[in-house]
């Protein structure tokens, strides 16, 4: 008997692993900065009775130094043989880390108070247009996450598919891409024109579309809409054609487009903030005068949390006599045992938070610890987030999420941490160059040429392999282009 045999396609849905809670909290923490971080603990505070704000009393002789110090070798140096009584703590795993590694120098030391801006920031000159909107809860609330994605430049890069998983996964908030057009559409007749578009097309043409209606105004709106790569490309004779315009018609045009603003974020006196807003750094670096550096987080205002010692006493008397209990018994004892255990995994969550970030923070002092003696941008080496993940034991997305919004307080000024990763170029010869030092001396190069006969991208290859930088011309390419530097005939 022949038996026959075929092949049968089926779909299976497999079960994909999710996040615990506690590690959710974990994750959201990680990534909030200094003065964010003050607000989630006061307000978690406020929601738990069983958490406490307060610190320990101890004597002043025996405070501890755990102060992170690298030597000129770069190695960490952390001792610290000091004990500290547990007092309200029920274990010493209770402690919070930032109690444990109180690392503001000197309680005999005020710390030196960084300058502020007091300036509105950009954020809240678009919050404040979006409560002027007649919204739904959820529709403010959507729209405030959309003006938090925004770039420095006022465009909103991000497509609304990335925005609803963001919103799935940090708000737990489920919504539609027609909803989140709809409050895109809103955002973007908002002031400065242009702000909330998605690319520099849609910029030009809302700030257009603002214009009073006449034959000079549908023009511009031809070029944009129909030749907009011919415009940066300011290739008039490709419009002139395509348009069958004249070409008074299009100086006119141009007159008028020019004045148009591809960054309207920046027409509020600043990037997003970037220049003016309140920027408080999550790290203090200080280099000593013998090269040694000091890492502290900056908790100066950050409360101190434990256990509410009433609770704690309830609890146990409660297990104590958990036989024969009243049904009112039992859920007072299930009440208190789920703050307890809340508030327990807050603090948790909290020192977790605290441990990742100074080993972070550690990983890239030790990475670009010339820099951090010296001051010297050139200093700075080829450094990616893998680099850091290696030497801090952790994974690439805690990386990530530590470096992003998170600011260090330096000897040299106030840097966000984006600052220190770049990539890095390896010559024929296997030596490693930072691509930051590339563009560097790239951009001394084309502005120091000659206007009228500027570099093309062969010359300024030929001029860096002279200064030791041997790259290809492709590369410069690249480079420039990263840069935001036309090519030559459009220098002159």
């Amino acid at each position: 008997m022949a038996i026959n045999s075929r092949q049968v396609q089926t779909q299976a849905q497999q079960q994909v692993q999710t996040l615990s809670p506690q590690q959710i909290m974990v994750v959201k923490l990680l990534e909030l900065p200094t003065l964010e971080l003050e607000e989630r603990i006061h307000a978690e505070l406020l929601d738990n009775p069983a958490l406490e704000e307060g610190r320990e009393p101890a004597d002043s002789h025996d405070e501890p130094d755990p102060d992170y110090n690298t030597d000129q070798d770069g190695e960490p140096n952390t001792d610290c043989g000091t004990d500290l009584s547990l007092g309200d703590y029920r274990t010493e795993d209770d402690i919070p880390d930032y109690k444990l590694q109180e690392n503001n120098r000197s309680y005999n030391e005020t710390p030196e108070e960084i300058p502020f801006s007091d300036n509105v920031s950009f954020y809240e000159t678009l919050k404040e247009q979006l409560d002027m909107q007649d919204l739904t809860p959820e529709e403010k609330q959507l729209g405030e996450y959309i003006i938090g994605s925004l770039d420095d430049d006022g465009l909103l890069r991000k497509t609304t598919e990335s925005l609803m998983d963001e919103l799935a996964i940090y708000q737990g908030i489920y919504t539609t891409q027609e909803e989140l057009e709809h409050i895109i559409s809103i955002i973007q007749d908002f002031e400065p024109a242009g702000i909330g578009a998605r690319t520099l097309q849609e910029c030009l043409l809302i700030q257009i579309s603002r214009k009073e209606d006449s034959p000079l105004k549908q023009i511009e709106y031809d070029i944009i809409s129909k030749c907009c790569d011919e415009f940066t490309r300011k290739n008039k004779e490709k419009i002139l054609q395509k348009l069958n315009i004249s070409e008074e018609e299009y100086n006119s045009a141009f007159a008028e487009l020019v004045k148009l603003n591809p960054r309207p974020g920046s027409s509020m006196g600043e990037a997003i903030g970037k220049n003016l807003q309140q920027i408080i750094p999550d790290f203090i670096v200080e280099t000593e005068d013998d090269g040694n550096v000091i890492l502290s987080l900056n908790n100066q205002h950050v409360p101190e949390l434990r256990l509410s010692r009433e609770f704690t006493e309830m609890l146990d008397e409660h297990t104590r006599n958990k036989a024969n209990q009243s049904k009112d018994a039992k859920d007072a004892l299930m009440f208190l045992k789920q703050k307890v255990d809340a508030a327990q995994g807050f603090i948790n969550a909290v020192k977790q938070r605290q441990q990742t970030l100074l080993s972070t923070m550690q990983a890239i002092i030790d990475l670009q610890l010339p820099f951090f003696q010296e001051g010297d941008e050139a200093l700075l080496r080829p450094m990616i987030l893998k680099d850091v993940a290696e030497r801090a034991h952790l994974d690439i997305s805690t990386i990530s999420r530590v470096s992003n919004s998170k600011y260090v307080q330096t000897n040299f000024g106030i840097y966000p941490l984006k600052f220190f990763f770049n990539d890095g170029y390896t010559t024929e010869n296997g030596e490693e160059l930072s691509v930051r030092e590339i563009k560097r001396i790239l951009k001394e190069c084309i502005s120091g040429e000659n206007k009228d006969k500027p570099y093309t991208d062969d010359e300024l290859a030929d001029i860096l392999k002279e200064k030791g930088y041997p790259i290809a011309r492709r590369t410069v390419a690249k480079y420039r282009q990263q840069l935001n530097i036309p090519v030559a005939r459009l220098r002159r």
